[in-house]
């Protein structure tokens, strides 16, 4: 399986390097994975509603950009629907059994992902109703996909 993740702007606190690069490493076992950071669009602290707006769009079609056409693509959406790691282990299962091969987990940026972005995702997922800085939200990504590789495979890890 080609498991890519795309996320907005560039990471720089080491702590959450170290954890995604740690994870990357664990899951090279079982997928490819690939890392894609787009920019993000510079903007002022306070925005207007349509500021907001054209912010997402820019950032929105930097990510559709690097989504293949036959991919299948998961957005992290905070009104995505909740799963277990046990149904997200099933899910991609599932999607390896039907020949969906390349899966594109998206990440938006602080004001989050673009309606078109959206509208291209097969699925929304979401990991709580809380709000988590998006480089954060890369690590524990990275840890539930290797975590449900290890379910598939039947393999030990603390729950």
């Amino acid at each position: 399986m080609n498991i890519s993740i795309v996320t907005v702007g560039k990471l720089k606190e080491k702590y959450l390097k170290a954890g995604i690069a740690e994870y990357a490493k664990r899951l090279g076992a079982y997928a490819k994975i690939t890392e894609i950071e787009v920019a993000d669009e510079k903007a002022p602290e306070q925005l207007s509603e349509a500021d907001m707006e054209i912010v997402k769009k820019k950032e929105g079609e930097r990510i559709l950009a690097k989504i293949p056409q036959d991919a299948y693509v998961i957005a992290l959406a905070i009104d995505g629907k909740m799963k277990t790691s046990e149904q997200l282990a099933k899910d991609m299962e599932s999607l390896m059994t039907y020949g969906r091969s390349k899966v594109v987990f998206v990440i938006g940026g602080s004001l989050g992902l673009h309606d078109e972005v959206l509208k291209r995702a097969d699925e929304k997922l979401s990991f709580s109703k809380m709000t988590f800085p998006h480089q954060l939200m890369k690590l524990i990504l990275l840890e539930q996909v290797y975590r449900a590789f290890r379910i598939m495979k039947g393999e030990p890890y603390h729950k």
